[in-house]
């Protein structure tokens, strides 16, 4: 923050030495539609760049170390991720090309924040950010053998009045690390009773940090869920209502936007995909043995593409990995998507180089089907579900996103430049790597990390996190 600080004053200080237009800049970005969702901006302008932050939005040219000609195209802020799992490499080079600059880790978590950070320490190629788990702290303090999510007593054992006590004190603790959320997983831990988990946003509700949950029970599950983050005062965050609430999804949003009249802090996001992704051996499934045969037909396994049988998923989930549930319809998928309080957001990751096309292509399926295709929103619209609705989520808790998801004087120069008129998802079921069309330039903290739609050697991301008491 002191570093930012000097260089914004350096920064004013050069603009009133000199006209904005006389001024040297280390990136121009000239002449491309820009949006900003904050302010309502959406005008032909040319934008400059220095020392990582926007110093000139204008109409006139300006000159530059490096020149963008964005004749043509669209320049937005870029796009935040509250639910991304792939903290890796791999994914983050997926998720770049589909024009995300912050990705962050705000469900299943981690239990050690600090160790999290640590691990990607000297730049990543986008922004990164991670919560404190309750799923992770769980398994921890329950002994679960799961890598990632619960494969056994974390997710299935009610804990003692000792254990509980053991996973509030490994939750403040992340808070006080500067963990950006409190994340949780009611569906991956049946074992929790609501009581824990109103006892754990409780804990998020003193420090004022937003709770980020994949629920359990579809519909009366949201109101049970609701009604604990209301007792407990917690902003509350919903994960994808789409595969949360299935053929529901109508009376669902109409749930969360009940409470958002009300008066409670509630929010939510869903991905555009009528399939979704999960861990085959996780507690979602304790129930498979029961299944009529029907239903292991909409499960295809990740690692080989094929839909699976009752004898082939048995055998899947004893080795364990991630399996494609392919259970909800485009009608379910499009209402959640064109919902004017959901954020896009992926909740992809990538595993031996697989998965689902969520993480290489949520953003731009949503800019060229939903938007240009299907008209459902307006482009407008979509680029804020894509920037100022995630960065307003997390700011009170971390202020450094009050500069994201903006395009201003001041702001973080993390950008996104793409054509409205070829953008689109390529992504596959059987090839989640396919990167989209139409994205030609994503800029992170006033570097080019996509340039000409390939992804330069700069790494410029930095870590999100919440400041460290």
């Amino acid at each position: 923050m002191i570093l930012k600080g000097l260089v914004l004053a350096f920064t004013s200080f050069l603009l009133s030495s000199c006209n904005i237009g006389n001024a040297h800049y280390d990136l121009v970005i000239e002449g491309g539609r820009v949006i900003d969702p904050e302010s309502g901006l959406d005008a032909v302008r040319t934008i400059g760049v220095i020392g990582g932050e926007i110093a000139a939005i204008t109409e006139t040219s300006l000159e530059g170390d490096r020149v963008i000609q964005a004749t043509g195209l669209v320049v937005v802020p870029g796009f935040i991720d509250l639910h991304e799992h792939g903290q890796d490499e791999d994914s983050y080079r997926m998720m770049v090309r589909d024009g995300v600059t912050t990705a962050l880790e705000l469900e299943v978590g981690t239990a050690d924040v600090e160790g999290w950070y640590a691990e990607r320490e000297g730049g990543q190629l986008v922004n990164h950010g991670v919560s404190i788990g309750h799923i992770r702290v769980r398994m921890d303090i329950l002994g679960d053998p799961g890598d990632f999510l619960p494969a056994g007593i974390g997710g299935s054992a009610t804990a003692t009045e000792e254990q509980l006590g053991e996973i509030e004190r490994d939750i403040r603790e992340g808070i006080m690390q500067g963990a950006v959320a409190v994340g949780f997983g009611s569906a991956y831990t049946p074992g929790a009773t609501m009581g824990e988990i109103e006892r754990m946003f409780a804990v998020a509700g003193e420090n004022g940090v937003s709770t980020h949950i994949h629920m359990r029970n579809g519909l009366a599950g949201l109101d049970s869920t609701i009604s604990a983050a209301s007792r407990a005062g917690a902003p509350l965050h919903i994960v994808h209502a789409n595969s949360s609430a299935g053929g529901q999804i109508n009376e669902f949003l109409s749930t969360i936007e009940n409470a958002q009249a009300s008066g409670q802090d509630v929010t939510t996001e869903a991905y555009p995909y009528s399939a979704g992704m999960t861990r085959i051996e996780s507690a979602l499934f304790d129930d498979w043995e029961n299944w009529g045969e029907q239903q292991f037909g909409i499960h295809q396994l990740v690692s080989t593409g094929e839909r699976l049988t009752r004898e082939t998923f048995a055998q899947a989930r004893a080795a364990g990995g991630t399996v494609i549930i392919h259970s909800r319809t485009e009608e379910m998928t499009r209402a959640a998507v064109e919902s004017p309080i959901t954020m896009i957001a992926s909740d992809g990751f990538i595993e031996d180089g697989r998965g689902h096309p969520r993480t290489s292509g949520s953003y731009s399926k949503v800019l060229g089907q939903y938007t240009r295709e299907e008209g459902v929103m307006t482009l407008p619209e979509a680029i804020n579900k894509m920037t100022l609705m995630p960065a307003q989520r997390l700011e009170a808790r971390v202020p450094d996103m009050a500069d994201k998801g903006r395009i201003r004087i001041g702001a973080d120069a993390d950008i996104t430049i793409f054509s409205a008129e070829t953008v689109i998802d390529r992504a596959t079921y059987m090839d989640a790597s396919i990167p989209p069309e139409g994205i030609p330039y994503v800029v992170v903290g006033g570097e080019l990390v996509v340039d000409g739609g390939e992804i330069t050697a700069a790494r410029p991301g930095e870590p999100v996190r919440a400041p460290i008491r």
